[in-house]
């Protein structure tokens, strides 16, 4: 699997800040300054959850805000965009 994190998502596990929101706050910085263009594919939940060493409900939680707030767009059987 491509590494699409390398250089976007960096989370500081002795932050203060949840790492959920620490990865909803790098990956939608990462969609609004173009480093994640429009039409990029990321990994499944399970595999961004190994790739980055956290809990996958943390994945979850960050995507589902994303997708909430019209960042991610998720479609059945072909992944998250």
């Amino acid at each position: 699997m491509q590494d699409v994190f390398s250089g976007v998502v960096d989370l500081e596990r002795s932050a203060r800040q949840s790492l959920y929101r620490q990865l909803y706050e790098q990956l939608r910085g990462a969609i609004l300054d173009g480093r994640l263009p429009a039409g990029t594919r990321i990994p499944s939940s399970r595999a961004m959850a190994a790739q980055l060493g956290v809990a996958r409900n943390t994945v979850l939680a960050a995507v589902e805000q994303l997708a909430a707030e019209g960042f991610l767009e998720a479609r059945r059987g072909s992944g998250t965009l």
